[in-house]
């Protein structure tokens, strides 16, 4: 194991799943310490030799922002160290939702952060359901996007079984795409709900378009924040007669008071995957792991292997 030609670090906040990832991969997780400073400050070090060698960074950059610095210190650490790749692996990729200039004046965030890591010194990204897919062209560097679509499976075939009446519903017009995708693969129908916002995590109307009533509605989402699209969405399928209202979504942000909003909405369940740490306790709530999904795209880049076979929807 010793003499494999990559080595597997992670940040702090991640290291739930690196370790899911080396289990998968049957290989140490690599030894890297990361010292606090009273200030808030913090430095990175390796604390074994990775010259030469393939190196693949495990943090998400979920809030807050200590983790995205935390992994430009280890890219600059691993560049500096003499390693002879830097991949990235981002499960969940921050700011991705600041894709483009939707109003005057303002920052373009996810290109911001994809400067950031490349002038880091990353020869890769590894990462999974970026909010919007342009996000892949703002960096200069290979990226292998993966989709949790593949976790989701077999629920899915479950849900296809169980249901004669199942529908795929988005959230919002901007979750069409994703959620035609699974339409298309389930072989069943496709709702829309039509959301206007006034400002950011506040949705001020919704309407559906589409028929739900006697159906069962599975509501497709890349990215759960406040849970206030979602769970409205859920009670207002409800509302109109859907039979049962179950919801799958890649990233669990759950920011406060997300939980809460789902215990109390008409959803019957949602379903996450484990690219963000979900402390929090829900009955509703349910974690699928993407780490031997990632664990595999690891060993495929190393072995120069197709990715694409890892598609499913």
């Amino acid at each position: 194991m010793q003499d494999r030609p990559f080595k597997v670090f992670s940040g702090t906040k991640s290291r739930y799943f690196a370790e899911k990832v080396c289990a998968s991969l049957e290989c140490p997780l690599g030894n890297m310490i990361i010292e606090h400073f009273a200030d808030g400050e913090f430095s990175v070090s390796y604390e074994e030799s990775i010259r030469g060698k393939q190196v693949f960074l495990i943090q998400s950059t979920f809030p807050n922002s200590d983790n995205l610095m935390e992994l430009l210190l280890m890219i600059d650490a691993a560049k500096r160290a003499s390693a002879k790749s830097i991949v990235a692996v981002i499960p969940y990729f921050g700011w991705a939702r600041q894709d483009r200039k939707d109003k005057p004046r303002v920052s373009i965030g996810a290109k911001l952060i994809a400067d950031m890591l490349s002038a880091a010194g990353i020869n890769r990204l590894i990462t999974m359901d970026l909010h919007a897919d342009q996000i892949q062209g703002f960096f200069d560097v290979p990226v292998d996007h993966l989709y949790a679509s593949r976790v989701f499976v077999d629920y899915l075939n479950e849900l296809r079984e169980e249901s004669n009446n199942l529908v795929i519903a988005a959230p919002d017009v901007g979750g069409t795409k994703r959620a035609s995708a699974y339409s298309k693969y389930l072989g069943c129908p496709m709702v829309i709900c039509y959301k206007i916002r006034k400002k950011a995590n506040v949705v001020s109307d919704m309407q559906i378009i589409g028929d739900v009533e006697g159906m069962d509605v599975l509501l497709i989402d890349d990215i759960v924040d406040t849970a206030g699209t979602i769970t409205k969405a859920a009670d207002l399928l409800t509302a109109n007669g859907a039979n049962s209202v179950r919801a799958i979504a890649s990233h669990a942000v759950m920011s406060d008071p997300a939980s809460e909003r789902v215990n109390n909405s008409s959803l019957k369940e949602i379903i996450f995957t484990d690219s963000i740490p979900y402390s929090k306790k829900s009955e509703k709530v349910k974690i699928l792991s993407v780490a031997p999904m990632f664990a595999e795209s690891i060993m495929r880049v190393c072995n120069n292997e197709s990715i694409s076979s890892l598609y499913v929807i």
